[in-house]
């Protein structure tokens, strides 16, 4: 038998027979006078920026802002400014060369400034991590306080695969010395619609 299976049948064998059951948890979180406000500034912090767009034009915006990007990729139905269908991608590999891609956020969280993005429409989850730059769309009524109001949000009864991101990709390992877009997007923006 393999060291594995010893280690598997061992713990089946002394698996608590009287499984303990959860406390409750009814603390009251903190709840934020202006939770869009909050989600601003803690995004800024973490060197993302957030943008409350009134006519909720996406395509309108991506001319004006990214006037420079000609590689966009979309997993939101509809916009003419995207140049790629990254669906369409045999491989993750071919969408190295993504500059802009432009996701779905199911909600934002003030407390830290993370969009939930748990998107079925995306072929590769690999897009979050390779585009050059982020721009998550987000309802602008969809901001909860705390990550303890997210958690009772997120489900995975469907399309398993959802994660949170507050910001552009960043370190801190060498030095102590913060560096952002080492290993992913150099930029992200929650744009609320």
């Amino acid at each position: 038998m393999s060291s594995k299976k010893t280690i598997l049948n061992s713990i089946k064998a002394n698996k608590s027979q009287n499984p303990i059951e959860l406390p409750e948890t009814n603390i009251p979180h903190m709840h934020y006078e202006d939770k869009n406000e909050k989600f601003a500034t803690m995004l800024a912090s973490v060197g993302g920026n957030a943008i409350w767009l009134e006519d909720g034009d996406i395509n309108a915006f991506v001319k004006e802002h990214y006037k420079d990007v000609t590689v966009i990729t979309s997993t939101i139905e509809n916009l003419t400014c995207k140049t790629k269908e990254a669906n369409l991608a045999q491989t993750p590999h071919e969408l190295e060369d993504v500059e802009l891609a432009i996701i779905e956020g199911e909600f934002g969280v003030a407390e830290n400034g993370a969009v939930w993005v748990k998107n079925p429409k995306n072929k590769y989850r690999a897009l979050y991590f390779l585009a050059k730059q982020l721009l998550i769309v987000v309802k602008k009524d969809a901001i909860v306080d705390t990550m303890h109001e997210a958690y009772e949000r997120v489900r995975f009864d469907k399309d398993g695969y959802g994660l949170f991101i507050s910001g552009p990709s960043k370190t801190a390992d060498i030095e102590q010395s913060l560096v952002i877009g080492a290993h992913g997007p150099t930029a992200a923006c929650v744009l609320f619609v």
